[in-house]
């Protein structure tokens, strides 16, 4: 059974509570449809609601049973805008929080924090800077997360890979890339990748290249197998030498993880996008994401390029990891 099926096992009938802060799109509006009628989770529509209902007809989407917010319209506005104010502790005054809270971002991110919601999954429309600073501001991240990141999870067939950080850090130090891989390797398990093999990308194999690049990719595998030395890695290693096992046999002969790495660091966020959609695009693997992590609800982004089944997929995954956090 595939890792979507199973996580669909695990949330059908919990009634998990999804906010959808773009509900006005017709992906999203498809994808909730979808998510209802199969009993994976109570979509929580966001947006004016006679576009919403004005889109939905024109989709053949029936929205009973789903439930559709207009932050200019809700009730509990006012009380919304002081918990917000105190959440931010005075870094923001009643006024400007009135105003950010009419942004379904930022609205649907206090659901979550005052316990109306469960998860939200966004970023068809909005950036993925406007969906994660919401979530740093509110959300937060967890006591012991020095830094959110994210991961693709790659499927092809009976291949899965996690890619990170495809989506947040620019320019990772060697310390923060460890952080990003201990990360993703934590999560491995949740997607199926249960003897994570990671593997610190750069363009040098084992001393093949020289430079500050490849130092950093040095030292940040260092802290890594410092920090977590019951976890399998590796590095510096090129793409061919982490994933091809006759490439590994000449370019790595050594490496414990050359060859059959499934948990890939990327150097930057410049090498990991690219790569992710490389690997999407060209070599036919479905990717899903970003997933962030480090954060102490589940609030995940996807890309503006984003198909119904991706918003289907991200949602479920999502709403898994309610029960995970």
């Amino acid at each position: 059974m595939n890792l979507i099926e199973t996580m669909k096992i695990e949330i059908k009938g919990k009634k998990l509570r999804l906010v959808l802060p773009e509900g006005w799109d017709s992906r999203v509006l498809t994808a909730a449809a979808r998510l209802l009628s199969e009993d994976l989770a109570h979509p929580i529509l966001l947006g004016d609601k006679m576009t919403i209902i004005q889109t939905a007809k024109g989709l053949g989407v029936n929205l009973e049973g789903m439930e559709i917010i207009d932050p200019k319209m809700y009730e509990q506005f006012d009380e919304m805008v002081k918990e917000f104010v105190n959440v931010r502790k005075g870094k923001v005054e009643i006024g400007e929080a009135a105003i950010m809270l009419q942004q379904t971002n930022y609205f649907g991110t206090m659901l979550i924090k005052m316990g109306l919601a469960d998860a939200l999954v966004g970023g068809v429309i909005y950036s993925t800077a406007d969906t994660v600073r919401p979530a740093l501001q509110i959300i937060k991240t967890k006591a012991d997360v020095a830094k959110v990141s994210s991961m693709f999870y790659l499927h092809k067939g009976g291949d899965s890979y996690i890619f990170g950080d495809c989506a947040i850090n620019v320019s990772p130090t060697a310390i923060d890339l460890a952080d990003i891989a201990t990360g993703c390797a934590l999560a491995a398990p949740k997607f199926g990748i249960h003897e994570p093999k990671v593997a610190f990308l750069s363009f040098s194999s084992k001393g093949s290249g020289l430079g500050p690049e490849v130092d950093k990719v040095r030292e940040a595998t260092a802290i890594f197998q410092k920090n977590n030395p019951d976890i399998i890695s590796d590095g510096e290693l090129q793409f061919d030498s982490a994933v091809i096992p006759s490439v590994a046999i000449q370019k790595a002969p050594t490496s414990n993880v050359a060859g059959y790495a499934n948990v890939l660091i990327f150097p930057d966020l410049e090498a990991a996008n690219i790569g992710y959609k490389i690997a999407q695009r060209f070599g036919g693997y479905e990717a899903l994401g970003p997933i962030l992590l480090g954060l102490n609800s589940p609030i995940n982004d996807l890309s503006r390029g984003a198909s119904v089944e991706d918003i289907y997929k991200v949602s479920i995954i999502t709403v898994a990891q309610v029960r995970q956090i």
